[in-house]
């Protein structure tokens, strides 16, 4: 991890779980940031992430979820998910109490904050953002597991891979249209679940991350009061 994240600690229920504050000198917003089902919150993906909104002036809270913590291989139950990302953003809150929180994150982590937001509102948080909406498994199209986004209340914001194969457009483009102004959908051409782009597309992995990062500070920026 880079030498500047301060490691923290976040109760859940009667545990813990691991987390990392990366944040500039005079940050204008915070993102908690949830890993997806495979890898953990010190994936390079999401330090990169992390590093990159850093970059932008946006302090980020990234955390583990239990089952990560513990090293288990199965993710946890949706109810243990939503509370871990619950608690997450009130350590946010409490850590920048001024500013305006954004939560969202890498695939299932993406999902189970938006589970979580469709309960009850998240302290402190203004919007969601899902860095790869895992709409269905591949190879296994659905729009079940979008159905709770309609009780999600704040704007949300969907980065997504044309070559997604957990989230086939013809099935995605309709679940963002139907919940009206609150939602946009950003779409980066070849990109993949992981936003990866082959050679051929003439496009660098690179090239694709920062349009990605770039896209969620115009989003945060326009949600930002004043």
């Amino acid at each position: 991890m880079p030498r500047d994240d301060r490691p923290l600690s976040i109760a859940v229920g009667e545990g813990t779980v691991s987390a990392l504050w990366s944040a500039p000198a005079r940050p204008k917003a915070v993102v908690t940031l949830a890993h997806g089902a495979g890898a953990g919150m010190t994936h390079r993906f999401l330090a990169a992430v992390a590093a990159g909104l850093k970059e932008r002036d946006i302090a980020t809270l990234r955390f583990n979820f239990p089952y990560m913590e513990a090293g288990r291989s199965g993710v946890d139950p949706p109810a243990r998910a939503a509370a871990t990302v619950r608690a997450a953003a009130t350590t946010a809150a409490n850590l920048r109490p001024a500013l305006p929180i954004f939560a969202g994150g890498k695939s299932f982590g993406g999902r189970m904050t938006s589970t979580a937001a469709s309960e009850a509102p998240l302290d402190g948080v203004v919007g969601l953002f899902f860095l790869g909406f895992p709409l269905h498994a591949p190879g296994k199209p659905s729009k079940e597991r979008a159905a709770h986004l309609a009780s999600v209340t704040v704007p949300m914001l969907f980065l997504q891979g044309t070559r997604d194969d957990f989230a086939q457009l013809e099935l995605l483009k309709p679940v963002v249209k139907k919940l009206g102004a609150r939602a946009k959908l950003v779409l980066f051409d070849d990109a993949d679940h992981s936003f990866h782009v082959p050679k051929a597309s003439g496009r660098t992995d690179a090239e694709i991350f920062d349009a990605m990062i770039d896209a969620l500070e115009a989003w945060i920026v326009r949600l930002l009061p004043g």
